[in-house]
């Protein structure tokens, strides 16, 4: 399907989409999550970010990511959410997908990510994509705070 076919557009995101997508993320999620996506993010790294709109105009999705500036070789995606009524539409594979051209692009080799062990959708969905997951890291983001970590070669 070509972009014109597609029941959505895909821009990169602005600093401004910060209040439409901290709005519904929880929501999106099921579960409070907004406090792992701050301001700083779509502040700094818009650029790398992508946003997807339906045919309203209306928040259907988003990838928040970045190209690392610590390790040169690697993209790294922070955070992503669809809109229930868009899940199963393609929609994160084709945000993802946008991602790693970005990060090729920019001369990247490897995306990272990481998640909650006990986020089976998540895992699920990245090991689809081509990620292979680690066991989970124990105190991963501090102390009880476990993480299985994403990492796909592009």
């Amino acid at each position: 399907m070509n972009d014109a076919e597609l029941p959505y557009t895909v821009r990169t995101a602005r600093p401004a989409d910060f209040d439409a997508i901290i709005a519904v993320v929880d929501d999106w999620w099921g579960r409070p999550a907004s406090r792992d996506l701050t301001r700083v993010f779509l502040d700094h790294f818009f650029a790398t970010s992508l946003v997807a709109e339906d045919a309203d105009g209306e928040l259907a999705g988003f990838v928040v990511g970045f190209l690392s500036p610590s390790e040169p070789a690697y993209a790294y995606i922070h955070f992503t959410g669809v809109s229930p009524a868009m899940r199963r539409t393609g929609l994160a594979r084709d945000l993802y997908e946008r991602f790693f051209v970005r990060a090729r692009e920019d001369g990247r080799t490897a995306v990272k990510a990481v998640t909650s062990p006990v986020n089976a959708r998540s895992i699920a969905f990245h090991e689809a994509m081509g990620f292979t997951a680690s066991a989970p890291v124990a105190d991963y983001d501090g102390p009880s705070l476990d993480r299985v970590v994403f990492r796909r070669e592009l």
